[in-house]
């Protein structure tokens, strides 16, 4: 069976329903699966959203063939926004019990809970936080570090971070080994240099990109830009993480593509899944230089993207 889809030097995006492209992929293939699917909003979103009663039952078949595909130590990093409970202000608890299915029936193992802080996020709903006043803005999203085993791949001295000035300054002081109230031992290792800090959990990014070629190249054709764009931090932090060049990432809720694009900045094979034409479509413009831009819109040369008609490259 032939699929719709696009290539570029390191990976592949298909036009097509995730299921129908994750079934033909082969067992304990993929390394690391990033994605971030529709969450259970209680309000219907232009691209498509379960309601939170038939979540689990919608994202269950997608997940089990993830599973299936996942190599002994790979990993699914999945982000899964939380939701208001309709008419009410409390929040759903869908996530949650998503999670204890993934880990109860289908047999996913919790590596870690990670959290993204989202500063750009709106405040939302209105009815509760701008009118009545008497919750929050909801700044923070689920993503969970998910494996097939209690070991997948994964190295933090791969998303070091910067050193703060406290520490540097630490660094260059030294500290005595002491033992502090709460029990933790400092021995005078703790300043050595290490080439930067561990991250936490918490992943600090917005989603407001302004200034892409994506962007722009939608705006000066006229296109409506996707409205729940993934930002590129999340799969680059997951992609570093979990995964060395070479190695094959999935994305099958691809929206625009970044996760393709960050994979293909990052030296990884990729595949990514979008089941909307328009939305599969301008992805292609992650894949542009500048040069290619043309002042009545945007083409996409045949020397750029070959639009194939075969089969699958790491079908079964």
């Amino acid at each position: 069976m032939t699929k719709k889809h696009y290539k570029t030097s390191l990976g592949t995006a298909y036009c097509s329903d995730a299921i129908d492209i994750l079934s033909e992929l082969k067992d304990d293939s993929v390394d690391l699966v990033v994605t971030s699917p529709p969450y259970a909003l209680h309000f219907k979103k232009e691209y498509g959203n379960a309601d939170q009663d038939s979540y689990i039952d919608w994202i269950s078949p997608f997940c089990e063939q993830i599973r299936r595909i996942l190599k002994p130590e790979g990993s699914f990093a999945l982000n899964i926004g939380g939701a208001w409970t309709p008419g009410s202000p409390t929040r759903s608890l869908y996530h949650f019990r998503l999670l204890l299915h993934l880990c109860d029936n289908l047999g996913f193992k919790l590596c870690q809970e990670f959290f993204w802080y989202n500063p750009a996020k709106m405040p939302a709903p209105a009815e509760w936080v701008n009118v009545r006043r008497i919750r929050v803005k909801d700044s923070v999203e689920y993503i969970y570090w998910l494996g097939k085993t209690d070991f997948p791949k994964a190295c933090n001295a791969d998303v070091l971070q910067p050193y703060s000035k406290d520490m540097l300054r630490l660094i260059k002081r030294g500290v005595s080994a002491t033992r502090r109230p709460s029990g933790h031992i400092i021995k005078k290792s703790f300043a050595d240099h290490k080439g930067g800090s561990i991250p936490p959990n918490l992943i600090r990014c917005g989603n407001n990109e302004s200034n892409s070629t994506y962007l722009n190249g939608l705006k000066a054709a006229g296109r409506k830009i996707h409205p729940a764009r993934f930002p590129a931090e999340l799969p680059r932090f997951f992609i570093n993480f979990c995964t060395d060049p070479d190695d094959l990432v999935l994305d099958p809720f691809a929206g625009s593509n970044t996760t393709g694009m960050v994979a293909e900045e990052l030296d990884r094979r990729w595949v990514s899944i979008e089941k909307n034409e328009e939305y599969w479509e301008d992805s292609k413009l992650r894949f542009f230089r500048e040069e290619q831009m043309v002042n009545e819109g945007v083409e996409c040369p045949q020397t750029q993207f070959r639009l194939l008609e075969e089969s699958l490259p790491y079908g079964r």
